[in-house]
């Protein structure tokens, strides 16, 4: 009688053990176990079912999301099913970051069960599916296989694999709820009133779509009330004005982690404005301008300011006033041009920042000429309109006033390689500012740059302290055409560095035509053969002119050896220095600036910051921004400017800090010894 029980028993066993174990045969490796599950151990017509690919990984070996990132192939799954079933995409649980090398890959470690949703219609049988799948260590194999999941007939129920479900079902994103934009150049923002700086500490992105977020590119993270900000590296795929959807991870002060699906819609995302409010941005930009008067990239155009300063001091109140008016008018229409030229690019989803116009080779090779014709100009080779910018002539004359408005424009153009103090912070607020907010920080530039001119003119007290006008001021202009001589020679070597020895031959040859040109006319104004010579002044600089084009197509100049001790810049390179925990120090610098030439001079090349650098174990990297460049341009809206010189000194651990735009040797060293300090504790 007991033996008959006990096998009563197994058969009921044998019967009912395949009900209760909703998975199919195994798929064996000496890297993966891999199989097909369901949540439920039966079904009837019409009922839903979830079904998915279990894969358990060897310690050590991963595989992918379904955006791999750099690197990888995510797993595939093709079901037959009976008729009139139908299958849901797969439900991807979220990744984590996988850096392999110098690249980043999005993929799972350990056992994920990647589901999906079945449901039947009238009939009901097997389910099928054949799978593959790549898993990766220090090499990725490619594996795949077949399975059969036989569930019978009868009320759903939960089976014994539910809970792999329960847990994939923990790791999906939530629905996001805040609002979210993408901007042009690849900013994602999100806007909330629960979002607070204390309240997130890290934050990084996954793109749905391969190719459409450099998945190795660092994401700089900014957290403002009610606003964060990620910025994004815009890959291949990446299209301006599209929606991008993606995963979103945010990290809380305790390391509570949360996962946000995202569908950013396309939208204008301002850049940072610097931690400053609009009235603190006008005063930065009217102290920058200021200071600029002393900057280096002034001082050519100092030369005429100089002396028409002194040729005012003879004049009639009335017509000194109205010099440096028209003076100062120059200044604010040309800082006004820039800054709604900057405006425009970005509404249009271009990448561009202060000093844009340097970038531009046939710019720089047309403000050589100019600089040039200056100098010529005050060496007396020819005049101008009765002398530039008014000169010793009659301030009140149309020619004088236009020359004070040229002199002005010339003024601004010319500042803007030279960053000034409290401009970086002002410019990131102009372009984050509402349009009246822009216009007057703008404006406020332009003012600061004319504020000695105009108080000189305004204020008689002043003017007495200038010297009388005489005959020594003609050697005095004579001798201030040798800056504007130098300025041109400098603007030439700018062109070499950024389109090679072609654009050298170029400035150069428009330097000889200008030359030209203007001793011709010098000829034509002497009444020596006017006709002639003023057809030989219009030939030489309609040729100069006809130079130009070639600059405008030429190729950027060829790198040439690097400066020892630094490597060029790269947005993958420095997250990969990153992820490895070594300290670096970012150098964004252009040949046209002159504040980042006498910086590296005075504060990055003494040998005692070069050890510094050695003993610390830091890389030193170097942006150049001399022709236009978009990843160092995403990487100057990271840290919320829009011009260079930018000095960010990433240490071993913890945050990045951003050096001042004037550096000097001590400031190096002891930023250096902090950093250290922080990775020592």
């Amino acid at each position: 009688m007991r033996m008959r029980l006990l096998l009563l028993v197994v058969c009921l066993l044998t019967v009912t053990l395949p009900a209760l174990a909703a998975e199919s045969g195994v798929v064996r490796s000496p890297r993966a176990v891999v199989s097909l599950v369901s949540d439920s151990d039966a079904v009837r017509p019409g009922a839903t079912v979830q079904v998915g690919l279990r894969l358990r990984m060897a310690p050590g070996w991963h595989t992918y999301w379904k955006n791999p990132g750099d690197a990888g192939v995510a797993p595939e799954i093709n079901l037959t099913l009976p008729a009139g079933a139908t299958a849901g995409p797969i439900a991807w649980p979220v990744p984590e970051r996988v850096p392999e090398g110098p690249i980043m890959t999005y993929a799972y470690t350990g056992e994920v069960v990647l589901p999906l949703a079945v449901t039947f219609g009238d009939k009901v049988g097997p389910i099928e599916a054949s799978a593959t799948w790549l898993v990766c260590e220090k090499i990725c194999v490619p594996e795949e296989g077949v399975f059969r999941l036989d569930l019978p007939v009868g009320p759903v129920g939960a089976s014994r694999e539910a809970p792999l479900f329960a847990a994939a079902e923990r790791a999906m994103p939530a629905a996001l709820p805040w609002s979210a934009v993408v901007g042009a150049d690849g900013t994602l923002l999100v806007t909330a009133d629960e979002i607070a700086p204390g309240r997130v500490a890290e934050a990084w992105f996954f793109a749905d779509v391969p190719g459409q977020v450099e998945a190795s590119a660092a994401q700089a993270v900014s957290v403002r009330p009610r606003e964060l900000r990620l910025a994004l590296k815009p890959g291949s795929e990446f299209k301006p004005g599209a929606p991008l959807a993606g995963v979103l991870v945010l990290v809380d002060g305790g390391g509570q982690r949360s996962a946000f699906a995202v569908s950013a819609a396309p939208g204008v995302v301002e850049p940072l404005s610097a931690g400053v409010s609009v009235w603190q941005a006008v005063l930065f930009a009217f102290l920058g301008g200021l200071i600029l008067n002393l900057m280096p990239c002034v001082f050519p155009v100092l030369a005429m300011k100089a002396v028409g300063l002194v040729g005012l001091s003879g004049k009639e109140r009335a017509a000194a006033r109205l010099g440096a008016g028209f003076y100062t008018l120059g200044v604010l229409v040309a800082f006004g041009a820039l800054g709604g030229a900057i405006v425009a690019a970005r509404a249009a989803g271009a990448a561009s920042g202060w000093g844009f116009q340097f970038q531009s080779p046939v710019f720089v090779a047309v403000m050589a000429w100019v600089m040039f014709a200056i100098g010529l100009n005050l060496s007396g080779v020819f005049e101008v309109g009765g002398r530039l910018a008014g000169v010793g002539q009659g301030v009140a004359g149309r020619g004088g006033l236009v020359g004070y408005f040229g002199t002005g424009l010339l003024a601004a153009l010319v500042a803007t390689p030279c960053t000034a103090p409290f401009m970086g912070a002002a410019i990131g607020a102009a372009l984050a500012a509402p349009a009246v907010g822009t216009a007057g920080i703008f404006l406020a530039l332009g003012l600061g740059l004319a504020a000695p001119y105009v108080a000189v003119a305004w204020f008689p007290a002043l003017m007495r302290w200038l010297p009388r006008p005489g005959n020594w001021m003609v050697v005095l202009k004579q001798a201030l055409a040798f800056p504007m001589y130098a300025a041109a020679a400098w603007l030439v070597w700018v062109l070499s560095q950024s389109v090679g020895p072609g654009g050298v031959l170029v400035g150069t040859a428009g330097i000889l035509l200008v030359g030209l040109a203007g001793w011709a006319w010098g000829l034509a104004q002497a009444g020596q053969g006017r006709r002639v010579s003023r057809i030989v002044a219009g030939v030489a600089l309609a040729v100069a002119v006809a130079l130009l084009p070639g600059l405008g197509a030429a190729e950027r100049a060829p790198a040439g050896v690097a400066e020892a001790g630094t490597e060029a810049y790269s947005a993958a390179r420095l997250a990969a220095l990153r992820g490895e925990g070594k300290p670096v120090f970012v150098n964004m610098t252009a040949a046209w600036c002159i504040t980042c030439l006498v910086n590296e001079r005075v504060a990055l090349r003494p040998d005692a910051v070069r050890a510094a650098f050695a003993a610390n174990g830091v890389t030193y990297m170097k942006g150049d921004w001399t022709r236009q460049d978009p990843e160092i341009t995403a990487f100057l809206r990271q840290h919320g400017r829009d011009g260079v010189p930018l000095y960010v000194l990433y240490p071993a651990r913890g945050a990045a800090e951003v050096l001042p735009q004037i550096l000097t040797e001590g400031t190096v060293l002891e930023a250096l010894a902090r950093a250290g300090a922080r990775a020592g504790g």
